[in-house]
């Protein structure tokens, strides 16, 4: 049947407002009902080292959580594409992403590296936290290039005398500020506060260290530590203080993911990262 100019146009119009609108009601209303206030947060599944694989999943999907980041001891990177097949079922059985893997090291053996990038593509995560050797960065420039996977490279507290190489934004920005822009850090605000431990009394605030990294920063792994008692704490039991840290990621435009990581309680850390969870989300709250 033909129609006229008019009333094409005047069909269109109404299409459209029906098709625009209640897409834009329904992304005003995820952000409202967003808990996490728009940070892609999951957990690091050392947190659950002592638990089997799936049980872990299973774990993080009881806490509401949607992401991973997965360690070696959870999914090997010597895994065959049948293996790592079976474990992209599991992932979709809990509805839960894999978007990073780590934390790794990487050395000027650029084969080697090579190896891990394309274990992380098959994987299907995004970043790969690290602890590369200082030689390694003109490998890794070329592969992050052709991989479209970012390093983020994780620093450690002290170990024994010594620091550890990448212990501070600082130390990292300085390695990475002349690299490809998919080269910066995975943050780890417990290890971060161990720097204040013995004499080192390196006192570093991890709301600073983000600011530090600005754009750089394409992963954090948010724990809290007690310095006196040297073990991990419910997030705001030590030295952490949440809201100044996700305040911190809004200033630099963060898009990268958050893992929670609890060293502590490795057989049951189920309710004590539930803890932490309440916490972030009244930090969300407080900073909207």
């Amino acid at each position: 049947m033909a129609i006229t100019r008019r009333q094409f146009l005047q069909t269109s119009a109404a299409v459209g407002a029906a098709a625009v609108v209640p897409a834009v009601d329904a992304a005003a209303v995820r952000q409202d009902n967003d808990p996490f206030g728009g940070f892609t947060v999951g957990v690091q599944s050392y947190s659950y080292r002592m638990l089997t694989f799936e049980r872990a999943l299973e774990q993080i999907q009881m806490l509401g959580l949607r992401y991973v980041e997965l360690y070696r001891g959870h999914v090997p990177t010597t895994a065959t594409d049948a293996q790592l097949k079976a474990v992209r079922s599991v992932l979709e059985k809990y509805r839960i992403t894999p978007i990073a893997f780590g934390v790794e090291r990487f050395t000027k053996d650029h084969d080697a590296n090579r190896r891990l990038f394309t274990f992380a593509r098959n994987l299907g995560v995004r970043y790969l936290s690290a602890d590369p050797d200082p030689d390694s960065f003109d490998s890794l420039d070329k592969l992050v290039a052709e991989f479209n996977i970012g390093i983020a490279i994780h620093p450690h507290g002290p170990a024994g005398k010594q620091l550890h190489r990448w212990y501070s934004a600082e130390t990292i920005m300085e390695a990475v500020r002349n690299r490809h822009r998919l080269v910066g850090s995975c943050l780890d605000t417990g290890h971060l506060i161990r720097s204040a431990q013995d004499s080192f009394n390196r006192k570093l605030d991890p709301a600073q260290q983000v600011r530090v990294m600005g754009a750089r920063n394409f992963g954090l792994h948010l724990k809290d530590h007690d310095n006196k008692t040297r073990t991990d704490v419910v997030f705001g039991r030590g030295a952490l203080n949440v809201p100044n840290v996700l305040r911190a990621l809004r200033e630099v435009k963060f898009q990268g993911y958050i893992a929670i990581e609890y060293e502590a309680n490795p057989m049951n850390p189920t309710p004590d990262i539930r803890a932490c969870l309440d916490v972030f989300r009244e930090a969300v709250r407080k900073l909207a």
